[in-house]
């Protein structure tokens, strides 16, 4: 029998928290119990480690009772980090040496939404792939530059630590890592009696681009800033990059530094979270929206459309305004 310890880091705990620490106990206990009746043996226990030594209340609500401290769990198999607050607290400094303990004697490790600021503060994710909440990408990359943040990914699955993205999203991750430590069909029942869907992979639908401007280069602020109020334009990065007085090719590296993404592509997200818009909140169809960012190639407008989003602008208009498909 192997052992799940899912930490509960009550000085950085919120409701969001408690919630990824019950669901991922109550996703194991329902595999265990699929498992067991199909005849095996207990595979997994679970154990919730807490970083306190008395209970701690979350906005007065609510406490989660633990099996134990962390440090009395000298191994463990699977290491379950649920969203926390991403500050870094000081006072962590035992838990962070004993994630990165553990990750040495081979234990895996698993962080959810949020809780990937506790994890990357461990070190353990130092050049390996991570996804967390796509409204903490700018915050997280501005921590931790030596982490390869997939800000679009919903689950990254690298070297034994498993990374996912925002908010609930916990629980594709929970179905995800049933797979893994069980079978296809004990994640199959779970996604089934728990109404949680199957193989999700991405979280750019949710997303809403907002562009890191947290970097100090005022000039490529203020390029950043002349795109988006000029979004519905045809501008071409020669055109900006003229404005600004560089030459393309310096204009390109000093934005790609300054916010991790090429001018074109910081472009096409600009025009593409305003076409988004648009097709939730107007009766507008998709080629006078397109026409409205920019685009004149229904083509092309599709294709970078489903890059950042995973779907279609018309799949999109679909799912996200009731009112323009009545």
């Amino acid at each position: 029998m192997k052992q799940v310890t899912i930490l509960y880091p009550q000085e950085q705990s919120a409701l969001s928290t408690v919630a990824c620490v019950v669901g991922a106990v109550e996703v194991f206990a329902k595999a265990e119990d699929y498992w067991r009746k199909q005849g095996h043996a207990q595979k997994y226990k679970v154990m919730i480690a807490g970083t306190a030594t008395k209970e701690e209340f979350i906005k007065g609500m609510v406490a989660i009772k633990t099996h134990s401290h962390f440090s009395q769990i000298n191994t463990t198999d699977l290491i379950i980090i649920p969203a926390a607050t991403p500050a870094a607290n000081p006072n962590n400094q035992a838990m962070l040496d004993w994630i990165k303990q553990q990750y040495k004697k081979g234990a895996e490790i698993a962080s959810m939404c949020s809780g990937a600021f506790i994890l990357g503060s461990s070190g353990v994710l130092d050049g390996k792939r991570c996804s967390t909440h796509w409204s903490l990408t700018d915050r997280f990359r501005e921590m931790f530059p030596k982490v390869n943040l997939c800000a679009d990914k919903l689950i990254t699955d690298e070297h034994g630590i498993y990374t996912n993205g925002g908010a609930y999203s916990f629980l594709n991750l929970m179905i995800y890592l049933i797979e893994k430590f069980y079978d296809r069909q004990t994640a199959i029942y779970c996604s089934k009696v728990l109404q949680i869907e199957l193989d999700r992979n991405s979280q750019s639908e949710f997303s809403i681009f907002t562009g890191h401007k947290l970097h100090g280069d005022e000039m490529i602020q203020e390029a950043q800033k002349y795109m988006e109020s000029n979004a519905e334009e045809k501008l071409s990065i020669e055109e900006i990059s003229s404005k600004f007085a560089i030459g393309r090719r310096s204009f390109d590296r000093r934005f790609i530094k300054a916010t991790g993404v090429t001018p074109l592509e910081y472009s096409q997200r600009v025009k593409i979270e305003l076409a988004k818009k648009a097709l939730e909140s107007s009766r507008k169809n998709v080629n006078e929206v397109m026409y409205e960012v920019g685009y004149s190639d229904v083509k092309a407008f599709r294709e970078v459309f489903r890059k950042f989003t995973g779907m279609s602008p018309l799949e999109y208009r679909g799912k996200y305004n009731k009112d323009a498909m009545v």
